[in-house]
């Protein structure tokens, strides 16, 4: 009798348990922001010996969790742990260990009404220095200015935003792409002489000593998703009229930001123009420009309530590629009024909660573990040659304006780099002639990787800088510190010592090699996903054989997938087909084509002027994997056939299918829940599921794609239920069947 008990316990335990999870379940695919559990901390490590005043500890933003309490031990054992503290972000230093002394470290989330167990252990150390006087101290984290507090979902929320090319109003740029971390935060793609990378500067013309090296933006775009011609640029991607500075270590600036210093410290609110943060607010106000820039990231005429209901409305990441697993596991399929609720307390996604959130993610990525760090705190010295070229570093006063841990004093200085009247830089602020030519002085961390340099990227190598320098500079004006700029007469081993102190000693290795958390997604526009263009044309008039344009990512749902021309017979019918089988050149315009056939009429007049762009809606899910041929047919009277015709842009659908739950309960004809009836849920293709419902009456299929039709229905013993067919888009809970007599 007492095991027939036991067994019964143990049957009732295990029925409750499985309704819990299935409640659990039913209020994750609901919608709900925060779990009712939630996990335990992953990625907990411990610095082993970087800092001689504490250990870090950092780990991943857990979901729901709005505190992390950290613990320790001196032996791997959780029992007998000690609290060292707490924060709502997602590192923390203690400051009390003992130098010399292991500890090992556990992580435990929070959010007010629910724990999850201890992540870790990981074992760190607290180095044996001693932090040096002198103008290279370690860095500390820069604060965060009241009124935008960091949290790890905040910072979350902001690294999902800044890598996420549907910021733009293309689809083609994020904030990263203008900003990577192994190019030391700035743009890999600035070349010096670079065709892609060259803006002409304010004579208008290419090749010329004011050419500056800058950004690829967007191309010249419409509100319609269609692109026009510009100037100096075509179709092309539009340059930036300076080069990228960093965004790493851009959590110190207390001046405002920007190489000329217009991003205030006081943070208006896009729309209003309310202040919301009256000090320290530099990053917030610097990212509230290049989404609206219709040169970087924008059509023209773009605000910010388009570029928020923009966000409001797209998938998080869906561009990206290889998506940090502790990121992807935060955002968990949610979108983003979901991240924004768990981030902000409410769903509302407003711009200044995008760009406090992006400020707050870059908050976080402050390089503090150089040779250089661990040099200032005695714990390991730099090379002979390193250390020659520190000393000629402070002896040449170069710490003037590069000083402090940050090897930056986050003022505007003129060098000589160019006349002052190419670029106001800090005058065209403040409209004092006094500061033209003035431009902030970037930090000097991991700067050998962020070539070329200075506001123009004039300079391609870090041994260029320093001929510079060695000079006087280039260009005198009356706002140049003569007792800083002027020739220095160095030999050429003084400056291989001083490059020497600017490449090794200055890297962070977690930079350089996109390590947590300088890690981040791969961006569309690094991907094989891009059309390619291929094959050949046909000419027309003049030689000219138009060039087909086609950037926009082909994902399924995209309603602006743009492709142009340009370089065609001007003021002339125009045709653009799109099909799974290239069109090719032909003898005759095809006259359908699977995705699209449009038909336009070229702007311009004449030979090789004429250009044309339309946008077309990519399919929804059902198009993935399919691979299309894009082609233009140009009406031109010197062409062969009467047509000229442009290569192929090849592309590929891709996307990933949304997923979907669907649950409900059967019922007996007089309402109760009938238990051990099987549903079935047959797909389009014939693949059948089944559930068996509980005994309440409930079942349940879980991730199936959206927007496909199934047919569900029941079967009992003794009742008989009339067979439906669905095609959910979301989440169906409350599918219910109930029995005919």
């Amino acid at each position: 009798m007492r095991s027939t008990k036991l067994v019964v316990i143990a049957l009732f335990t295990v029925f409750v348990i499985a309704i819990y999870a299935f409640t659990l379940r039913i209020e994750r695919v609901s919608g709900n922001s925060t779990p009712v559990a939630i996990s335990s901390p992953t990625g907990v490590t411990a610095s082993d010996g970087d800092y001689a005043t504490k250990i870090g500890i950092h780990w991943d933003a857990m979901r729901g969790a709005t505190l992390y309490r950290i613990f320790r031990n001196t032996t791997n054992l959780s029992a007998g742990t000690v609290e060292v503290g707490s924060t709502p972000a997602n590192y923390f230093f203690d400051t009390t260990p003992i130098a010399g002394q292991t500890y090992f470290y556990w992580v435990r989330a929070d959010n007010g009404g629910e724990q999850s167990g201890l992540g870790g252990p990981n074992q760190g150390t607290r180095a044996v220095g001693l932090i040096a006087p002198g103008p290279f101290a370690p860095l500390d984290p820069p604060p965060a200015p009241a009124g935008n507090d960091l949290t790890a979902a905040k910072s979350y929320l902001g690294k999902t935003l800044f890598w996420d090319e549907q910021l733009s109003s293309t689809r083609t740029v994020a904030c990263g792409t203008c900003h990577r971390p192994a190019a030391g935060g700035s743009d890999p793609r600035t070349a010096v002489n670079s065709q892609r990378s060259t803006n002409p500067g304010v004579d208008g013309a290419f090749g010329t000593a004011d050419d500056v090296f800058g950004s690829p933006g967007v191309p010249q775009n419409l509100p319609n998703g269609t692109y026009e011609p510009q100037a100096f640029f075509g179709f092309n991607e539009q340059v930036t009229g300076r080069k990228s500075p960093s965004y790493l270590n851009s959590g110190y600036s207390s001046n405002g930001l920007f190489w000329d210093g217009r991003a205030s410290d006081i943070f208006r609110d896009q729309l209003t123009n309310n202040i919301i943060l009256t000090s320290m607010g530099s990053l917030e106000s610097q990212s509230a420009g290049p989404p609206v820039s219709s040169a970087e990231m924008a059509h023209g005429g773009r605000n910010w309530t388009e570029v928020a209901e923009r966000i409001q409305s797209s998938k998080p990441l869906a561009l990206a590629t290889d998506v940090p697993t502790a990121l992807a596991t935060w955002i968990d399929g949610r979108t983003y009024p979901q991240l924004f609720l768990e981030a902000f307390g409410t769903a509302d996604v407003t711009p200044a909660r995008i760009s406090m959130a992006i400020a707050s993610h870059e908050r976080t990525l402050f390089s503090d573990n150089t040779p250089l760090d661990r040099w200032a705190a005695q714990i390991e010295p730099l090379t002979v040659q390193e250390e020659a070229g520190r000393s000629l570093f402070v002896n040449l006063q170069c710490n003037t304006c590069h000083d402090g841990a940050l090897l930056s004093n986050n003022q505007f200085h003129n060098i000589g780099v160019r006349p002052a009247d190419e670029d106001k830089g800090l005058g065209g602020v403040t409209m004092d002639p006094a500061d033209n030519g003035r431009f902030r002085t970037p930090t000097l961390r991991n700067v050998e990787l962020h070539a070329p340099y200075m506001h123009n990227g004039r300079f391609a190598t870090l041994e260029e800088v320093i001929d510079f320098y060695d000079r006087g500079g280039d260009f005198d004006a009356p706002n140049i510190d003569h007792g800083v700029i002027h020739p220095l007469g160095l030999s050429p081993e003084q400056k291989a010592d001083l490059v020497a102190f600017m490449k090794r000693p200055l890297t962070d290795q977690r930079v350089k090699n996109e390590l947590p958390p300088f890690d981040r997604p791969g961006l569309y526009t690094e991907s094989v996903r891009v059309p390619v263009i291929t094959g050949s044309g046909r000419a027309g008039t003049g030689s000219f054989t138009p060039g087909i344009i086609a950037i926009s990512p082909p994902l399924a749902g995209n309603p602006d997938f743009t492709v142009s021309v340009s370089g065609a017979m001007g003021a002339s019918a125009a045709v653009l087909v799109i099909d799974e089988v290239d069109p090719g050149v032909g003898t005759t315009v095809p006259a359908a084509g699977s995705l699209a056939r449009i038909t336009t009429t070229t702007h311009g007049s004449g030979a090789g002027n004429g250009w044309a762009s339309v946008s077309v809606t990519i399919p929804d899910s059902q198009a993935i994997g399919r691979t299309y041929h894009a082609r233009w047919y140009v009406q031109d009277p010197g062409a062969a056939n009467g047509f000229s015709v442009s290569q192929a842009a090849r592309f590929t659908v891709f996307g990933t299918v949304p997923l979907v739950d669907m649950s409900g309960r059967v019922f007996t004809p007089s309402g109760l829940g009938l238990r051990n009836a099987i549903v079935t849920l047959t797909f389009p293709n014939g693949q059948v599921l089944r559930s068996v419902t509980s005994s309440f009456g409930v079942y349940g299929f879980f991730n199936l794609p959206a927007g496909f039709s199934y047919t569900v229905g029941v079967s009992s013993k003794r009742y008989r239920f009339a067979a439906r067919v669905v095609t959910p888009a979301t989440d169906l809970t409350n599918f219910d069947f109930t029995g005919l007599e």
